[in-house]
Order: C-alpha cells, then structure tokens, then sequence
C-alpha cells in the first residue's frame, strides 16, 4: 500500500491536483480521506485542503 499526500490553500486546487494525479494513476484506489482546516491570523482566515489517497 502506498499513500499521496494533497495540500492546498484553495479548493479548487485540491481538486485539480487530485484530478491530475487520478488521471495518470494505473493502480488501484483503496481510499480517499478528505479535510479542511482554518485558522485566524490577524484579520485574515486561513484555509488548509487535504487529501490523502490510499493505493496499490
């Protein structure tokens, strides 16, 4: 099993790099977890996309 690691500031990001990886990728998809976080720095929210996909 291995696992690939997605980290993006914007959602729309997450899902390219994920569609990109996904449509090169011959194995086979065991799972794909997904998360969002935000933190406050200032005045400004901060956003973190994850995504870990678990393969053969």
């Amino acid at each position: 099993m291995k696992v690939k690691i997605f980290d993006e500031s914007h959602e729309s990001d997450l899902e390219k790099g994920i569609n990109a990886f996904l449509s090169e990728f011959e194995g086979e998809v065991i799972d794909i977890k997904f998360s969002v976080s935000a933190s406050v720095f200032g005045e400004e929210q901060i956003y973190c996309f994850s995504a870990m996909i678990l393969y053969k």
